[in-house]
């Protein structure tokens, strides 16, 4: 099943809509039905949830629709395809190496009692599409707007350079005509179901919630001002945006070629190791071990080296900005019964190279008499009265929760970017690291301690804890 979802349901006596939203990936794919027919709308890698949501209505997967070329995970239309029959639709633009239809713009596709019009809306990428939803009545109802629209923000419209001549200003004066021609005519109770939330890397500012109406959204998201010029809109939508994850071509690659089916990623990569097997397997492949416990556990004991990135957390995004490469063998250090669950959010981002996990976890490590390593932690209470010794503070949140407040002897040092900032870190004396809660200074000190950086502090609870201990911020 997926993991870390939950489901919003709109449901009438002709259709049905629910929205699939993950978490991990601040990602919605949605689950229409009406009259025995289904689409799906940007689906997951892992098709299980939609093909068992289908057979519960006792529906045929009828299409699944892309609104673009995703580039923060793998989608699961070739595999969803395979499974059901149903047939993968593109917008205008769009080129595969499968099979799928590319759609025209204003094409019409009826599903049950309803009909899908596709609305080509290019600017976040060329080939990105919205796709209008008419009830029974001929009523439009709902846009699935990808990363066209999202809630608060629109997509970054730097992701789908690929010459000099295609600059991320003329991406964004695209964009702005696609809202201004193709969307913001449309009704204002036309509801918008995104592909993202707050969270994703594919926009700036997005709202926490995941559902709106368009006339709302006309009233708080930046990018809808109706008296916003092109050029103020271009400036404002490329403000500040920061690097995109390096694995972003790569899934981008992998959703238009085509991908492995994640059954055959996971029989190939839940191989249970012993401690020495899993040791000589690090050394002959190069592989990085990925420990996936909650932070608490990797702090008491982990094996040196090894990176911290865990399941409780912002998983799959983490592991692409860190790891960067798809490629990378990976050896596991995972909960007990939690390796199929890490194998398969690995595969999410295109991660597939698992090589497998140890066996028996960190304490049959250590019954083998294997070398250990842990972190020193301090609470935010002890903190503040050590604050006058004058030592180091590192603060690895982003840059806006950094210049929103902070600890004024603090040093920012962005986790995304640690690995561009290793000679800001005392090489042989102690400093404290900390985050907002906790697990993104572990991952932190993680990557220090492999780098050879061995003396990080972390302080339990992160920046909310630093508050409620009375520690002065600004």
């Amino acid at each position: 099943m997926l993991l870390n979802n939950y489901y919003i349901c709109s449901k009438t006596i002709f259709m049905q809509i629910e929205q699939l939203y993950t978490e991990c990936l601040s990602q919605g794919a949605y689950y229409i039905e009406s009259k025995g027919e289904a689409v799906i709308i940007d689906p997951l890698r892992d098709t299980t949830p939609y093909i068992k949501r289908a057979k519960r209505d006792k529906a045929a997967i009828k299409y699944v629709f892309e609104t673009h070329f995703h580039a923060d995970f793998v989608s699961g239309h070739v595999t969803l395809s395979k499974q059901t029959g149903a047939t993968i639709v593109f917008g205008p633009n769009a080129a595969t190496s499968f099979k799928a239809y590319i759609a025209k713009d204003g094409e019409v596709f009826t599903v049950g009692d309803i009909t899908i019009t596709v609305l080509h809306t290019p600017g976040h990428t060329m080939e990105s599409t919205t796709y209008l939803l008419h009830d029974a009545s001929g009523k439009e109802h709902a846009i699935f707007t990808g990363d066209t629209l999202f809630l608060g923000d629109v997509g970054r419209p730097d992701l789908a350079q690929k010459s000099a001549n295609v600059t991320q200003e003329h991406l964004a004066g695209i964009l702005f005509d696609s809202l201004r021609n193709k969307i913001m005519p449309l009704p204002n109770n036309v509801i918008v179901y995104p592909a993202h939330g707050a969270g994703s890397a594919c926009g700036k500012n997005m709202m926490k919630e995941t559902v709106d109406t368009l006339g709302n959204q006309k009233q708080m998201n930046y990018a809808l001002r109706a008296e916003m010029t092109k050029q103020e809109f271009i400036k404002e939508v490329t403000d500040g945006l920061i690097a995109p994850p390096a694995y972003f071509p790569l899934n981008v690659k992998m959703n238009k070629e085509g991908y492995e089916h994640l059954d055959a990623i996971i029989d190939r990569a839940a191989i249970p190791l012993s401690p020495d097997v899993f040791e000589m397997l690090v050394k002959l492949k190069g592989a990085i071990v990925l420990d996936v416990r909650h932070q608490s556990d990797y702090m008491k004991a982990h094996i040196p080296k090894s990176i911290f990135i865990g399941l409780d957390g912002g998983f799959a995004p983490w592991v692409g900005a860190i790891i960067k490469d798809v490629k990378q063998p990976i050896m596991l250090v995972a909960p007990q019964g939690g390796e199929a669950e890490a194998i398969s959010r690995l595969s999410r981002v295109g991660f597939d190279n698992t090589l497998g996990f140890l066996n028996g976890g960190i304490t049959c490590w250590q019954t083998a008499g294997k070398q250990i390593d842990s972190i020193q932690t301090i609470s935010a209470q002890t903190l503040k009265g050590e604050l006058v010794l004058g030592m180091p503070i590192f603060d690895v949140r982003k840059e806006g929760e950094f210049s929103a407040a902070h600890i004024p002897e603090a040093t920012h040092a962005s986790l995304g970017y640690i690995d561009d900032n290793l000679d800001l870190f005392p090489a042989s004396s102690p400093f404290y690291i900390h985050c907002a809660e906790g697990y993104r200074s572990v991952i932190a000190a993680s990557i220090l301690k492999s780098r050879g950086i061995h003396n990080a502090i972390n302080v339990t609870g992160g920046f909310t804890a630093i508050k409620e201990a009375g520690i002065t911020v600004v």
